[in-house]
C-alpha cells in the first residue's frame, strides 16, 4: 500500500478517535478533538498532493479519498447536532448530498466508470473542514487561557469574533454543498438517466 493510501486510511482512524474524544468529556477534550480533526484534515491535502506529485494515483485512492472525506466531515457534523452546535436541517442537507454523490459513484463503479472528485467538490470539502475547525475553536479557545482570549476572544455583539466566523461558515458550507452536489449530479446525469 502506497503512502497516499495509508494517509487516506489514517483519516478513518483519526475520525474514530475524534468521535470518541468529542463525546467523552475530560479536561481539554474539545482541544484534543480540534487537534485530531485538524490532523485528519491535513491528511486530506497531503494524500492527494503526494499521489499527484509522485504518480501514485490508484483506483483505491480515487474511490477511498473522497469517501474518507465524507466520513470525516459527516461524522463531525452529526456529532455537532448531538451537541446542539449546528442545526439538524443543515446537517441533513450536507449528509444527503454526500449520500447522493456516493450513490452516484457506486452506480458509476457498477458500469466500470471511476468518478474522481471535482474542483467544486474540493471547495466544498475545504469549506466544511473550515467550518468544523471554527466550531471546535469556539468550543475550545476558552480553555487556552490568555492566549485564547487574546486571539479569539475579541467581542462583537456579545460574542467572540470566531463565533460569528463559525456561523457565517455554516451558511457558506450549506450553499457550497448544495451547489457542488447539483453540479456533480448534472455533469454525470447520463449515468442515471440512461437507466430510466
Amino acid at each position: 500500500m502506497n503512502l497516499p493510501n495509508k494517509l487516506t486510511l489514517s483519516r478513518l482512524v483519526l475520525t474514530a478517535a475524534f468521535l470518541v474524544v468529542i463525546f467523552f468529556p475530560f479536561r481539554g477534550h474539545e482541544t484534543v478533538a480540534l487537534i485530531l480533526f485538524s490532523v485528519a484534515g491535513i491528511t486530506d491535502y497531503f494524500d492527494g498532493q503526494i499521489a499527484r506529485d509522485r504518480g501514485l494515483i490508484t483506483n483505491f485512492g480515487i474511490l477511498m479519498d473522497p469517501l474518507a472525506d465524507k466520513i470525516l466531515t459527516c461524522s463531525a457534523f452529526i456529532a455537532f447536532v448531538g451537541r446542539d452546535l449546528v442545526p439538524a436541517w443543515m446537517v441533513v442537507i450536507i449528509v444527503a448530498r454526500e449520500l447522493a454523490i456516493t450513490g452516484l459513484r457506486m452506480l458509476a463503479a457498477s458500469k466500470q466508470v471511476v468518478l474522481a472528485a471535482e474542483r467544486y467538490g474540493k471547495h466544498k470539502t475545504i469549506s466544511q473542514i473550515v467550518t468544523i475547525v471554527a466550531v471546535l475553536v469556539v468550543l475550545s479557545y476558552p480553555q487556552w487561557g490568555r492566549f485564547g482570549q487574546l486571539i479569539f476572544g475579541f467581542s462583537i455583539g456579545g460574542h467572540a469574533w470566531v463565533y460569528w466566523f463559525a456561523e457565517l461558515s455554516k451558511w457558506i458550507t450549506v450553499l457550497l454543498t448544495l451547489f457542488s452536489g447539483a453540479v456533480y449530479l448534472w455533469r454525470n446525469r447520463k449515468l442515471y438517466l440512461d437507466d430510466l
